[in-house]
C-alpha cells in the first residue's frame, strides 16, 4: 500500500498544477464573452420603484411572477437590490406587457443601437419643431 501513495500524490500535484494553469484562461475567456440578445428585446431605462413595480421608460409596468434579472456577468440579480437605480438595460415582455426578462448593459453593449418604447409625448417643444426655410431658428433670451 505504501508504494501507491507516491504515485498518487504525483498524480494529484499535475491534475492540481493543470487546473490552476487554466483557470486565467477560462476567466479572460468569459469576460470576452459576447452575449447574445433575442431579436424581440428591446432597449429602455429601468427603474424599481417598489418590487414587483417598475418604470420602464417612464411607464409604470411590472414584472412577472417569473421574471428573471441579469447583470452584466449574467448573474441573477434580486430586483430589491436595483431599487430607486436608473439603470440602461434590454428586456422582453410577455404577452400581458409585463417584464419578462431582463439584461443590465454594460456600457459597450448600451452604445449599440436597438429598438425601444421610449418616452413618448403627445406635444412638442417648439425647440424641436422644424423653422420654415429662409427663417432663423427661435433663440431664447
Amino acid at each position: 500500500m505504501n508504494r501507491c501513495r507516491p504515485v498518487f500524490a504525483a498524480l494529484l500535484a499535475s491534475s492540481t498544477a493543470l487546473v490552476f494553469s487554466l483557470a486565467p484562461a477560462t476567466e479572460a475567456h468569459a469576460q470576452a464573452v459576447q452575449r447574445n440578445f433575442p431579436a424581440k428585446a428591446l432597449r429602455g431605462s429601468m427603474v424599481v420603484v417598489q418590487p414587483p413595480l417598475v418604470a420602464m421608460d417612464d411607464r409604470p409596468t411590472r414584472f412577472t411572477a417569473g421574471a428573471r434579472i441579469l447583470n452584466t456577468d449574467n448573474s441573477l440579480v434580486r430586483p430589491s437590490s436595483l431599487v430607486n437605480q436608473e439603470l440602461t438595460v434590454n428586456y422582453t415582455l410577455d404577452q400581458r406587457g409585463q417584464i419578462h426578462q431582463v439584461w443590465i448593459l454594460t456600457a459597450a453593449e448600451a452604445k449599440e443601437k436597438r429598438p425601444g418604447y421610449g418616452t413618448q409625448r403627445n406635444f412638442t417643444f417648439e425647440s424641436q419643431q422644424a423653422s420654415p426655410a429662409g427663417t432663423p431658428a427661435p433663440t431664447t433670451n
